[in-house]
């Protein structure tokens, strides 16, 4: 018998379910999005507060399995639909297993804490909440981008993908901010990084990310 879909609580719209529909767009697996009312407040109503306690998207769920935080989701499902043709997480590989993880863990710490707060200045904040960006904060956070890019093209210009010569999670894990940072007029700033931008170019052709991307630009 077929297994039910899994279930996705939110929008793709947020940076954060992209990542994890990118995640079951790679693999395959059956899905259904259910919709969660921002404007309503649905996300700090009792039922999804019992899917996720801190009131966030997405959450997700798997029969009785209900989790959230996008990237701990992003592992399972790579974990459990995992084939010969998509191994994101190499468990079966110790070392390149714990070098995806190096670079999963840069990515959350590093990149995430430069690129995001340039997608909500310049994205968010204006166009859900009304609030103007806030260029000095935009400007630190440039000019910390460029010096975690430049760490990037080091190990990019000597391997395919971040952890080697295969893709893994690290890779897919920067899709949905570096989508939406590429809609700010920040943009350029990986043209002084031609390995970086050569990797994100051949990320944008996965039929899964082509897909999710298409979802994105519906705005909530």
């Amino acid at each position: 018998s077929k297994m039910a879909p899994v279930k996705v609580f939110g929008s793709a719209a947020f940076t954060n379910v992209a990542h994890v529909l990118v995640c079951l767009e790679e693999v395959g697996a059956d899905y259904e999005v259910v919709n969660i009312d921002f404007l309503a407040k649905e996300h700090k109503k009792p039922e999804h507060l019992a899917r996720n306690p801190f009131g966030e998207i997405p959450a997700f769920q798997d029969g009785d399995l209900v989790l959230f935080e996008s990237r701990a989701i992003a592992k399972y499902i790579l974990r459990k639909y995992r084939t010969g043709e998509v191994d994101m997480l190499r468990e079966s590989n110790p070392e390149e297993a714990a070098t995806a993880d190096v670079w999963a863990e840069v990515e959350a710490h590093q990149y995430s804490k430069a690129v995001a707060p340039i997608v909500y200045e310049c994205i968010v904040y204006p166009t859900a909440y009304g609030i103007p960006t806030n260029q000095k904060v935009v400007d630190e956070s440039v000019e910390k981008l460029k010096e975690v890019l430049e760490i990037y093209e080091g190990r990019l210009s000597k391997h395919e993908y971040l952890a080697g010569s295969f893709i893994s999670v690290a890779d897919l894990n920067h899709f949905p901010f570096t989508f939406r940072f590429m809609e700010t007029p920040y943009a350029s700033v990986f043209d002084s990084f031609p390995s970086v931008k050569a990797w994100w170019e051949k990320l944008l052709l996965r039929p899964s990310v082509k897909k999710i991307s298409a979802d994105m630009q519906k705005r909530v």
